[in-house]
């Protein structure tokens, strides 16, 4: 009964398939609620000091910070792309990395290059793939984002952004909607307008800086950038977790239907087997 035993190995092969993402699923549901508190507490942070930092931008102040102001042309383009260092997480990544590639050709048909920095594995290495102009990179984060990690590959972005080499900055990560549902996010990080802090106010009014414009604006912007860098590596690792989860949940339940339909296959050769050893040997049992 060789095909019995084929059946039966397959069967074994399944369910210890199905045990790993078992225990994949329940992992990840574990990390999702941690991930999931870490970003909602990141956010009314996130969310207020876009809003503080697009009033200044529009204040009547004797200083502009370069981050504040619009150029005229633009001939160069960056781009800090958000990915997972894993995978296994359904269409998370892949959503995200369509979005990007479609964002840099058409800037490729308005003749703009475009920079990238790239954190997370999966995004390191599809654009290594695509040839893209990879400037700095960070992989490795684990489940926990840590600023002082993200600080250095963003810096090299805005400080080619005040330098003149890049003339507008993006990002592209996943934003969190809640549990069954993420989408890729793709926001404009320089030069910051209230558009881009989804802040718009039709009156303006100046501030009073102590000790001066210049040390506080540069001060608040730094803090700026920091934030939504973070809150963005944060809702990306919640969604990620989310993902996996239900990534997991939904081949556990694939990997319970094929050993369903295994076992009928087995069952089904097995009595086709004894039904033809019970006519083997009455016909046997006849001749004699």
């Amino acid at each position: 009964m060789a095909a019995g035993k084929e059946i039966r190995t397959k069967i074994k092969s399944v369910e210890n398939t199905r045990k790993i993402t078992k225990a994949m699923e329940m992992v990840a549901a574990s990390k999702m609620r941690r991930a999931q508190d870490r970003m909602k507490a990141a956010r009314p942070y996130a969310e207020k000091i876009g809003r503080v930092v697009a009033h200044f931008s529009q204040a009547h102040s004797e200083y502009k910070h370069p981050c504040t102001i619009a150029r005229e042309t633009i001939k160069r383009v960056g781009l800090i792309l958000i990915t997972t260092d894993k995978g296994l997480c359904g269409g998370l990544n892949t959503n995200a990395l369509r979005l990007a590639i479609n964002k840099m050709k058409a800037w490729q048909g308005e003749g703009i290059d475009c920079d990238v920095t790239v954190i997370g594995n999966k995004g390191f290495g599809f654009m290594q793939r695509v040839g893209a102009n990879i400037v700095s990179h960070l992989t490795g984060l684990g489940d926990t984002p840590h600023l002082e990690k993200l600080i250095g590959p963003v810096q090299v972005m805005t400080d080619a952004y005040k330098a003149g080499r890049i003339d507008a900055l993006y990002m592209i990560y996943s934003r969190f909607i809640n549990t069954m549902r993420q989408e890729p996010a793709f926001v404009q990080v320089l030069p910051l307008t209230p558009e881009a802090a989804m802040e718009k106010r039709e009156e303006h009014w100046d501030y009073i800086y102590e000790p001066e414009a210049r040390a506080v604006v540069d001060a608040l912007m730094i803090r700026y950038i920091e934030a939504i860098i973070y809150q963005a590596v944060a809702e990306n690792m919640a969604c990620e977790q989310s993902a996996r989860m239900v990534a997991m949940k939904a081949a556990s339940d694939n990997a319970k239907n094929v050993i369903e339909e295994l076992k009928l296959v087995y069952n089904k050769t097995r009595q086709a087997a004894i039904t033809q050893e019970l006519s083997e040997i009455v016909a046997g049992a006849s001749a004699v």
